[in-house]
């Protein structure tokens, strides 16, 4: 991995973009891991489904598990520029990767998206709810009903539709990594209805490891501070995107290959006992 000196810290200059936000569009450009990490054969032949995996935290987890010897299934909204990238970083690392584009804040188009997946590879291994939608508003006054029902469409209802039809294609020694965010903890309150829905991850994944611990399947949620993404751009004000990451002890965003390794172990077979936990990767930032 990089050492610490290498990661951009914050002013960044200004980049509005409009949602979903490119990651080519960024400055700096994320660092994925494409230089850095080293797969050590953890997931050799297992078959991950990867929601927003066309770029941010979802492309960093895509590449670390291809090293590691996963297939993928990327699943993006219409970002197919970046998820053309990250289609090609699978592939540079020997494993096959299959691209779906689609909303999954329709209920039916989670339910094709896991056909399409298990049509592909023959069953789920790995299942990492990642994609989110968020927007900032000042007063919950400003926020349209349209725009918190999108939030908990995407964000949280998705997760659940995309869990159960994956059920039946989910084996003992399975896992479930779901992506919440230090806002479950210490809500932003310009990101209610994201904060809102992130509070909702960690409560529907503690509720789902008990669940299906019998079946030998284990849930856990990852939960970033702040990380350099697409979605940062195109989702706040400009001196919001200039100081970003400035508010954690670090003093800086994580890079999305900061977050890949605590997917890895949580997709891993070491990690057969941790189930029903929250991994923080907040850069020094307690959560509770």
């Amino acid at each position: 991995m990089s050492s610490e000196k290498s990661f951009p810290k914050p002013p960044f200059p200004k980049q509005p973009q409009s949602l979903p936000g490119s990651s080519r569009a960024m400055k700096p450009e994320p660092d994925y891991g494409e230089d850095s990490y080293k797969g050590a054969n953890r997931l050799t032949d297992k078959k991950a489904l990867i929601t927003g995996a066309d770029s941010g935290i979802g492309r960093a987890v895509a590449l670390a598990f291809a090293r590691e010897g996963a297939d993928i299934v990327v699943s993006y909204l219409n970002e197919h520029e970046d998820a053309k990238e990250t289609k090609r970083l699978v592939e540079s690392a020997g494993r096959k990767c299959v691209l779906i584009a689609g909303d999954i804040g329709s209920a039916s188009f989670c339910k094709e998206l896991v056909k399409k997946a298990v049509e592909a590879f023959g069953r789920i291994d790995i299942l990492v709810n990642n994609a989110a939608h968020q927007m900032t508003f000042d007063s919950i006054e400003d926020i349209p009903d349209e725009e918190w029902n999108k939030t908990l469409a995407v964000n949280i209802s998705a997760m659940f539709f995309i869990t159960k039809a994956a059920m039946p294609h989910m084996k003992s020694g399975a896992s479930i990594i779901n992506t919440a965010s230090i806002n479950a903890d210490t809500p932003n309150p310009m990101l209610l209805a994201y904060a809102t829905t992130k509070g909702a991850i960690q409560n529907f994944t503690a509720g789902l490891a008990q669940m299906l611990a019998e079946k030998g399947i284990r849930a856990n949620t990852v939960a970033p501070g702040p990380v350099w993404t697409p979605l940062i751009p195109a989702s706040m004000p400009d001196e919001k995107v200039q100081q970003f990451g400035s508010q954690v002890p670090m003093k800086r965003p994580a890079q999305p290959c900061e977050l890949a390794s605590a997917y890895v172990m949580l997709a891993s077979g070491e990690a057969s006992y941790v189930s029903g936990a929250t991994i923080a990767v907040t850069g020094g930032k307690p959560i509770l």
